[in-house]
């Protein structure tokens, strides 16, 4: 008897991951295709959406050349994407310009305009349970309407990166719920597109596509889109969702009490909520879950693994050089070291700001600092100080949620520094909270492959399928005689920001 197999596609920044699952949530197989990103200025970030189709394609028919005979299996798809990033569309369905992506950080004017429109950060909060960000849709299009009149004159549709994609492996336009809680037009309270937001800013509510669930039917693969793939013409496919939202749900994040904290180059804090809820200084986002009815509530800082990175490519030629002559991974060596020295580094503190930060302090002009070194310190200090360090920016979005009444009885982790024993259990110790891994490390795709099988009833709910599929592997439980001395190092990292916080602008200034 077929089984009811499923493909989930994730449009990263850097390229598209796909899974192909089955219905035991067992990943068949997985595929990956990159593409360029182009910077034509400083601060711009931009890609062609058309990249984006192709390398869909070619991880589809990856995906069903590793597991042949499959196709007539598939029983539905859905995508996940990177956020808000600006798509233009005429009439006809033509891209008008290079889509401007999430990261791309030309648009500071356009969020003072947004506040200005919409009485402060305190209005656009609670207009959109979110501050205006440069990384926004919202802003991206005021900036193509004023620097760009013919193009925006020209828009009859605006899309999110997956949405596209979506749009021409269906021929539908259309938006789900959890990106579009990222674009700073959506009521994200009433699950609608905010008309009051749109006229104040003069923005035209005809350009915002029809809004649906994450798991609703969006369109059928039509039959040139079924050639180009291998599927079958008239495949079910998902609205998905947003990248965070699918990581979510692909670690089995879906229920309120559960948080997902993520190692990656940044670092995120997810918590899902029950009830809208938000920040009113805008500190932390609140957005919509893939699952019905669910928010959450999520903190973002910068420079997570990034940090780590810095330390690893400016300081440890010598220990890349052992792992590159003993086919080892160089984290594993700096990390073995690092576990050597007692927690606290001997006073070494690390804050880790060096692309400025987002949750707590909205802060572009913050930088990294290294504070308290002496004589005894040593590059495996430098290097647990570091993971202290990102373990109390990440505490920062924790002590956020619990000012909301937030609060956490289970968290797991993912991203590149969740692979490490270490950096899990100083998350454990700092947060005061066991820490878990899960099976699988698929990501959002995996995540999107779940949002299809809702979608088209292999799976009767989120609930059920994450809790069936999606296993703890191991857990990292806190050490109690931590407590003290890790929240004295804490609140000592907090003093230090703020003291500092008026000489990063004035060093930025300078610069």
């Amino acid at each position: 008897m077929a089984s009811n197999a499923l493909i989930g596609i994730d449009i990263g920044t850097s390229g598209v991951k796909a899974v192909l699952i089955d219905e035991s949530g067992r990943v068949i197989a997985s595929a990956y295709a990159e593409y360029p990103l182009a910077l034509p200025q400083p601060g711009w970030a931009e890609q062609y959406p058309e990249d984006w189709v192709q390398a869909a394609v070619h991880t589809i028919r990856e995906l069903l050349a590793k597991a042949p005979g499959m196709a007539g299996e598939v029983r539905g798809l859905a995508l996940s994407g990177q956020m808000h990033g600006l798509v233009c569309l005429d009439k006809e369905g033509g891209v008008l310009r290079p889509a401007i992506l999430w990261c791309d950080t030309r648009t500071s004017p356009q969020c003072h305009q947004v506040e200005e429109a919409l009485g402060g950060t305190a209005g656009v909060v609670r207009q959109t349970f979110n501050a205006a960000l440069e990384g926004f849709t919202l802003p991206k299009l005021l900036w193509v309407k004023q620097h760009q009149p013919d193009v925006f004159q020209r828009i009859h549709t605006i899309l999110l990166p997956k949405d596209y994609v979506r749009f021409r492996l269906t021929g539908e336009r259309g938006m789900d719920l959890s990106d579009a809680a990222g674009t700073l037009l959506l009521d994200v309270g009433r699950q609608e597109w905010s008309a009051e937001v749109a006229a104040a800013v003069g923005v035209d509510l005809r350009i915002l596509p029809p809004l649906g669930q994450s798991s609703a039917i969006a369109g059928i693969l039509t039959d040139a889109m079924a050639a180009a793939t291998g599927l079958p013409a008239g495949l079910p496919i998902a609205f998905g969702g947003a990248d965070n939202a699918c990581a979510a749900v692909g670690t089995g994040v879906v229920r309120e009490g559960t948080m997902a904290v993520s190692i990656g180059t940044s670092g995120t804090v997810i918590m899902p909520v029950t009830r809208p809820v938000y920040d009113p200084q805008g500190r932390l986002h609140t957005f919509l879950h893939a699952v019905p009815r669910v928010w959450y509530v999520m903190g973002v800082m910068q420079a997570a693994g990034l940090s780590m990175k810095w330390v690893k490519d400016n300081f440890c030629e010598l220990e890349a050089s052992v792992a590159g002559d003993a086919g080892q991974d160089v984290y594993d060596i700096l990390t073995a070291e690092a576990a050597a020295i007692a927690p606290g580094a001997e006073g070494l503190l690390w804050l880790p700001y060096l692309n400025g930060e987002r949750t707590p302090h909205m802060d572009p002009n913050a930088r990294g600092v290294l504070f308290g070194i002496s004589p005894r310190h040593t590059k495996a200090h430098v290097v647990r100080a570091v993971m202290e360090g990102v373990a109390f920016g990440l505490k920062d979005s924790l002590m956020l949620m619990d000012e909301l009444g937030i609060s956490v009885s289970e968290i797991r982790i993912t991203g590149g520094g969740g692979h490490s024993p270490l950096w899990r259990q100083i998350i454990a110790d700092v947060f005061q909270k066991p820490v878990s891994t899960v099976n699988g490390d698929e990501g959002p795709a995996l995540g999107a492959a779940i949002i299809a099988g809702v979608a088209v009833g292999v799976f009767p709910d989120f609930p059920s399928a994450t809790g069936r599929h999606i296993r703890v592997e191991e857990t990292s439980e806190p050490n109690p005689l931590l407590a003290k001395d890790y929240q004295q190092s804490y609140e000592r990292f907090g003093r230090l920001y703020r003291a500092l916080q008026e000489e990063f602008a004035a060093a930025v200034r300078v610069h």
